[in-house]
């Protein structure tokens, strides 16, 4: 099958490979063009974009840094098409005159205008990361994990106008791990939907898979903002845990030591419970008596138990262990400082 891309973080590159042959899951079609978004920026740092070549001078790309799909697609000599609206009339044509048997979508970040879900003619196929209907939209793996999830998944859909609304053709089921981060769940996820992908893409050619409508009750994955990540220390620790989870690398978990702001990037749950003191007090580990093991460090009281904070990073400076950011920031027996 001919295939048009349409994708732009690095969660979209291990599909492209996979229909480009050059992962282990492989594939037998050919991807004819990507599309991407312009200048996309990775984890807030810059890539310099790659000159393309034969690349037709209608199709606006841009000197700015390059997506991780982008830089995919350069290395295997692919058309790319990065405009900065997809609704552009000559990107349109473009997409008409290459004469797709299928799209594929990951995560490319726009809603596609209808003017573009009818141009291939067995129209465009998305790769979801959870169990649809439950979380569509744009960050469904941050969500599974900031609500405690313990299972979630990958599904390919066929895209309607909606949001994440289309029938479904495969669903795969996977863990979240208590040790999964965002990021880490959505490496795993990227390799389970490419194959996926090649799976579906290939049940459709050989035996007509038909999608089949959505079941059960839906929820949305609103995208995420930075003020997500600012920590409600009257919530429980557990709840804690998932959201510094759920929002790594981005936009991350903060909280303010006397005024400083300070990310919190891991934290642990504590057994026990804080007793009589307040919520959102930190106290050094070593005295913060019988509830806790000893240990160096922080502990913070809760809403709902006691968390103990494993790495910081202080605006400006480093990531490092609690220990060495209380240093010097608590001093004599019992002393306690305020948090949020």
């Amino acid at each position: 099958m001919k295939i048009v891309f349409f994708g732009t973080p690095e969660f979209g590159v291990p599909t492209l490979e996979a229909l480009m042959c050059a992962s282990p899951v492989g594939s037998r079609h050919e991807v004819v063009a990507v599309v991407t978004q312009p200048g996309a920026v990775r984890r807030g740092k810059t890539q310099p974009s790659l000159p393309l070549q034969d690349a037709p001078a209608s199709l606006p790309l841009q000197d700015a840094p390059a997506s991780p799909v982008e830089l995919a697609a350069q290395r295997a000599n692919l058309m790319v098409i990065a405009p900065q609206s997809i609704r552009q009339p000559d990107v349109i044509e473009t997409l008409r005159a290459l004469r797709p048997d299928v799209a594929v979508i990951v995560a490319y970040g726009k809603i596609l205008p209808r003017e573009i879900l009818t141009i291939p003619k067995m129209g465009c196929i998305n790769v979801h990361p959870s169990l649809l209907p439950r979380y569509r939209g744009a960050a469904p793996m941050q969500w599974a994990i900031i609500n405690g999830d313990t299972t979630t998944g990958v599904c390919t859909m066929l895209l309607d106008e909606g949001l994440d609304t289309g029938p479904v053709f495969l669903c795969r089921e996977q863990p979240i791990l208590e040790s999964d981060t965002a990021e880490t769940l959505s490496k795993r996820l990227s390799q389970v939907g490419a194959e996926l992908l090649i799976s579906t893409l290939d049940a459709i050619e050989h035996n007509g898979l038909t999608p089949q409508p959505q079941r059960g009750i839906p929820s949305i994955a609103r995208p995420l903002k930075k003020e997500d990540g600012l920590i409600n220390w009257n919530s429980p620790a557990r709840d804690i845990v998932n959201l510094i989870r759920g929002l790594h690398p981005w936009p991350g978990t903060y909280t303010y030591f006397n005024g400083q702001r300070v990310k919190i990037l891991k934290a642990t749950v504590l057994e026990g419970n804080s007793g009589n003191v307040g919520a959102a007090t930190v106290v050094k580990q070593d005295k913060c008596g019988g509830p806790c093991d000893k240990r160096d460090g922080l502990v913070i009281s809760t809403g709902g138990g006691l968390l103990s904070i494993d790495i910081v990073q202080p605006d400006g400076k480093n990531p490092m262990p609690s220990s060495a950011f209380i240093r010097g920031r608590i001093r004599g027996q019992g002393g306690i400082i305020r948090v949020g």
